[in-house]
């Protein structure tokens, strides 16, 4: 037996075999247990059978087990099963690991994640680091419907724009080169927002909203601000100006998806409803209503609209407790209707608005030359580029009354056309939400995709006189510089997230 208690095994028989050719004589050999000069087994004599200790070998002493000791009115404790398997009570073996196999070191963390967990004093623990596997590539059907919308809207920009761009700079090409550059910007922005992972979008969500928000608290500050048309909304900067609310839209829709994705349980647990209204409902209006004060401190009414728009739509979509927000939504209704009738100039606007034509030469102009337009189309329309009511008639076509200008030249087919384009684009931008690997992806697509269409939705009421005109542009259409550069790249992000659909578990 060896000197565990147990019998010897195959290997150890069969080098014991190979000794007792090689042991040196007068020397007495351990490994096989003969002295030296014995003579060895005659040939037909029987050997040892392998496995069993030879006869003539002294027997060795079994080692015994070591006994745990016993402690008075303490109790047993039970074995582990590793201990158990081992044969022993005192010590903990580690696993063996596998030959060849390194184990990696950590990977650090990125800056933009070391900057945000330094900033908010996040653990380890409480920052979410999502592994995506990339599926079948880009959604190519969105990418289409949205070169489609980009190509369309073009071709009406030049179209409704040719005529206002002589009579104004002299150029008929003006506005229309000015696009080609905005476009051209946008969709090198798409082209790099197309290739990064949702990941970094969720750790320069904050610092974004930040940038933005220091923008657009500098732009009502004299000096600073440019004004056009009497309202001060842009910035210069360099050769060009930019619209800061235009880039809050998208920083508004990273802010409040990061934030409903790290407090979505919290959210979602309607167990405790108080809590869950706190931090489903109360939080992200608070975020929504001081970006709107600061919309309407650049007397962007139009901007206004759309942000509490975006931080409604979001908030239903997050699964918080939305009973709070239909009692806001009839108190909001209630007060506009007292607005209407009490304050002068609310119920003055709203008059020439039901009523354009008691004033066709002022402030029912702009609405009467829409429907003029509109009306003027018929079923197929009067033809492209053959519309009379851009001539000056409709004022700036290319901006917020340009879908009057496709329905003129484009008639009903048109405009049905522009609809469903727009319709299309819903369906195939809730089907990316849908499919999103996690809660912030979802939320991004659908602040953007709902954004889009919101905005489209407003304009065509606006213009067909369905509510009163608060100054929307028509995405992809409009003509514009910071909305369309913009507008293509946030269609990037949402290229982006539609090629990571599984999580890694």
């Amino acid at each position: 037996m060896n000197n565990t208690g147990g019998y010897r095994n195959d290997r150890q028989d069969r080098a014991d075999n190979r000794t007792q050719n090689t042991a040196p004589r007068g020397n007495y050999s351990h490994r096989n247990g003969q002295a030296a000069g014995q003579q060895r087994p005659a040939q037909g004599q029987q050997r040892p059978v392998q496995g069993q200790r030879p006869a003539n070998r002294p027997p060795q002493p079994q080692q015994q087990r070591p006994s745990r000791p016993q402690q008075s009115g303490a109790p047993v404790q039970p074995r582990q099963p590793s201990e158990v398997r081992r044969n022993t009570a005192s010590t903990s073996v580690a696993p063996a690991k596998r030959p060849g196999k390194v184990s990696k070191p950590k990977k650090p963390d990125s800056r933009a994640v070391a900057w945000v967990k330094h900033i908010f004093r996040l653990k380890d623990d409480e920052v979410v680091r999502v592994r995506y596997t990339e599926d079948s590539g880009y959604d190519y059907v969105f990418l289409v419907i949205v070169l489609v919308l980009l190509a369309f809207g073009t071709i009406m920009v030049y179209s409704a724009s040719y005529a206002y761009s002589k009579w104004k700079y002299d150029d008929s090409y003006y506005i229309i080169s000015r696009q080609f550059m905005f476009m051209a910007v946008g969709l090198v922005g798409m082209m790099f927002t197309m290739r990064l992972k949702p990941d970094t979008y969720r750790a320069g969500a904050i610092p974004l909203f930040l940038v933005c928000f220091f923008l657009l608290c500098i732009v009502p500050i004299p000096g600073i601000g440019r004004v056009h048309g009497g309202a001060r909304r842009w910035l210069s900067i360099g050769f060009t100006e930019i619209q800061p609310s235009e880039f809050m839209k998208t920083g508004l829709v990273f802010m409040l998806a990061w934030y409903i994705d790290r407090y979505h349980k919290r959210i979602t647990d309607l167990t405790y409803r108080g809590r869950a209204t706190f931090f489903g409902v109360f939080v992200p209006l608070v975020i929504t209503g001081v970006v709107c004060v600061l919309m309407i401190l650049e007397k962007h009414l139009s901007g206004t609209i759309i942000m509490f728009a975006i931080g409604v739509v979001l908030i239903f979509v997050s699964g918080a407790n939305s009973r709070p927000l239909y009692a806001l939504g009839g108190l909001g209704v209630a007060v506009l209707g007292v607005a209407a009738f009490v304050l002068p100039h609310a119920r003055e606007r709203l008059e020439y608005w039901i009523h354009p034509e008691l004033d066709p030469q002022g402030k029912g102009y702009q609405t009467l030359q829409g429907l003029y337009a509109i009306g003027s189309g018929g079923f197929f329309g009067v033809g492209l580029g053959e519309s009379r009511q851009k001539h000056l008639y409709v004022s700036q076509p290319q901006n917020d009354f340009i879908f009057t200008i496709v329905c003129e030249e484009l008639g009903f087919v048109g405009a049905a056309t522009v609809i469903l384009l727009f319709l299309l684009f819903l369906w195939r931008g809730i089907s990316i939400a849908m499919k999103a690997p996690d809660v912030f992806s979802q939320l991004v697509v659908a602040g953007i995709v709902s954004k889009v269409v919101i905005q489209a939705v407003l304009n065509i009421a606006v213009v067909t006189k369905s509510i009163p005109n608060t100054g929307i542009s028509l995405p992809f259409f409009s003509y514009g510089g910071s909305s369309l550069c913009v507008l293509i790249a946030e269609m990037g992000i949402v290229l982006s997230i539609s090629r990571y659909t599984k999580q890694k578990k």
